[in-house]
């Protein structure tokens, strides 16, 4: 909703981004898959820069589910090669941009040398202070729920927890991005309606955005787009309309 104090739309802190699109955005063209995750590359770092410039303060992107590996082993194999070559040629834009890098997910499914550009950019960028970009690779929603659990079990095993102290802050702190802000704004491309298990906990109140345009073709507009979209949308938390403006227009 429209920031009465400022006169400016109200923004979101953390943005989360399903990329979705890319094969059919090639086959289109009549080129392979692969052409497609290049032209997404070229889209990622449109809204990398974006949300760099709009002092968003966390982005989220999928760009590797578990399921992914079902794909044709040619196309997971050009995947993991895109992956580091990402990782080598975005390096200088990330630092250019103040951009801090983070990956989650289960990262030793990947192969050695990709685990260790990974380790290596995220030390090259960890003392950027702007925008902090988290890439979802080889990352479940149900993955991450069963992980923080199995931490917890670790901790009553240990003696260190009881059971029955166990509520969702204990959860919370250790799933993914527990440090940071819960996504305020999830957005789809690709035409698709479904969140496709990406960050189910932290997702529980976040809106969502949903857009017929392929990755590849998101640009700077639909991006802003979605943002006026998120400023229109009074966030109530359980609460009431009437509640919410009378509090002052809610955590809009």
């Amino acid at each position: 909703m429209n920031d009465p104090e400022s006169g400016t739309l109200a923004r979101p802190q953390h943005v989360a981004i399903i990329m979705d699109g890319n094969g059919r955005w090639a086959r289109a063209r009549g080129e392979d898959r692969h052409i497609g995750h290049q032209a997404g590359v070229r889209a990622t770092r449109r809204v990398v820069e974006a949300c760099a410039n709009r002092q968003i303060a966390s982005l989220t992107l999928f760009a590797f589910s578990s399921e992914n590996w079902r794909r044709p082993p040619q196309e997971v194999n050009s995947l993991m090669e895109l992956f580091l070559v990402t990782l080598e040629n975005e390096t200088a834009m990330l630092n250019r941009n103040d951009v801090c890098l983070r990956f989650i997910g289960d990262r030793a499914a990947f192969p050695p040398a990709l685990q260790e550009k990974i380790a290596m950019v995220e030390g090259l960028t960890a003392g950027n202070g702007g925008l902090r970009l988290n890439i979802a690779a080889n990352y479940g929603g149900r993955w991450d729920i069963t992980h923080a659990a199995q931490c917890l079990a670790q901790e009553v095993e240990a003696g260190r927890l009881r059971a029955q102290d166990i509520d969702e802050t204990r959860m919370h702190a250790y799933v993914c991005l527990a440090d940071q802000k819960e996504p305020d704004l999830f957005i789809r491309t690709g035409g698709e309606r479904r969140i496709s298990n990406f960050l189910l906990w932290q997702l529980a109140y976040t809106e969502l955005y949903f857009t017929d345009t392929l990755w590849p073709d998101f640009d700077e507009t639909e991006f802003d787009q979605a943002l006026r979209y998120y400023a229109g949308r009074q966030r109530r938390y359980g609460r009431t309309g009437e509640q919410v403006e009378q509090e002052g227009g809610g955590d809009v």
